[in-house]
């Protein structure tokens, strides 16, 4: 899905991604969203991310540890 939030309040994005959490959860699948500056609450929900800058992917790899992947390359 590519960028579903945009123009909706925080809120309504945070209910269309827990309510697509919720499906895959049960269908035991995986989904792919795109989204342009989450709130904090909706970023929770993600178990993996992938961040991509320009066309290249910068970091691929668990939500935890994303910003001390970012911390280690000299960004704070």
């Amino acid at each position: 899905m590519n960028e579903k939030s945009t123009g909706l309040y925080s809120s309504t994005t945070y209910q269309i991604v827990n309510s697509i959490r919720q499906s895959i959860r049960i269908l035991q699948g995986t989904a792919v969203i795109s989204l342009l500056q989450p709130a904090p609450e909706t970023y929770d929900f993600f178990d993996d991310i992938i961040l991509i800058s320009d066309g290249q992917v910068v970091y691929h790899g668990p939500r935890d540890y994303v910003l001390e992947f970012h911390e280690a390359m000299g960004f704070r």
